[in-house]
C-alpha cells in the first residue's frame, strides 16, 4: 500500500495534503493551588452569535421611499382640508380676547388646529432643551 492509500478511508474521501495529524489541543495544568474556575451559569452568554441578528426581510425600505409616502400622505390630508375648507364658507364671528373680526368656519377651525399645534410644539421643545442640559451636566 501507498501513503495515499493509507491515509484515506475510502473511495469518496479526498486524500490528505498535510503530512502530519493535527493533534488535539490539551489544556495546560494549573500552577496555583485554587480549584479550577466553574463557569457560571446563571448569568446568560453576553456573546454575540451570528445567527442572532434577523436578517433583513425587506432591502427595498429606505429614507427616501419613506419620504415619498410621507409626502403622498400629506397630500391627501390636503387635499382633504381644502373640501373641508371650501364646503365650510359660512361666516362666523371670532372674538380673541379685544379683537373681533369675520371667518369662514373652515379656516377658523384650521387657525385653531395651527395654533394648537405651535402650542404643543413649543411645549414639547422647552421640555427636550430641559432633557438636553441635564444630561450635558451628567
Amino acid at each position: 500500500m501507498t501513503s495515499d492509500a493509507a491515509s484515506s478511508s475510502g473511495p469518496d474521501t479526498p486524500p490528505r495534503t498535510s503530512a502530519a495529524p493535527e493533534s488535539p489541543k490539551i489544556p495546560e495544568p494549573a500552577t496555583s493551588s485554587e480549584p479550577p474556575a466553574v463557569p457560571d451559569t446563571t448569568t446568560p452568554d453576553t456573546t454575540p452569535a451570528t445567527s442572532t441578528r434577523p436578517a433583513r426581510k425587506d432591502p427595498l425600505r429606505t429614507r427616501a421611499g419613506a419620504t415619498w409616502v410621507s409626502l403622498v400622505a400629506a397630500a391627501i390630508i390636503g387635499i382633504i382640508l381644502l373640501v373641508f375648507i371650501l364646503q365650510n364658507l359660512n361666516q362666523v364671528k371670532v372674538t380673541l380676547f379685544f379683537w373681533s373680526f369675520s371667518l369662514p368656519l373652515g379656516v377658523t377651525i384650521l387657525l385653531s388646529l395651527i395654533a394648537g399645534s405651535l402650542v404643543m410644539g413649543l411645549a414639547g421643545g422647552w421640555r427636550i432643551m430641559q432633557l438636553r442640559r441635564a444630561a450635558k451636566r451628567a
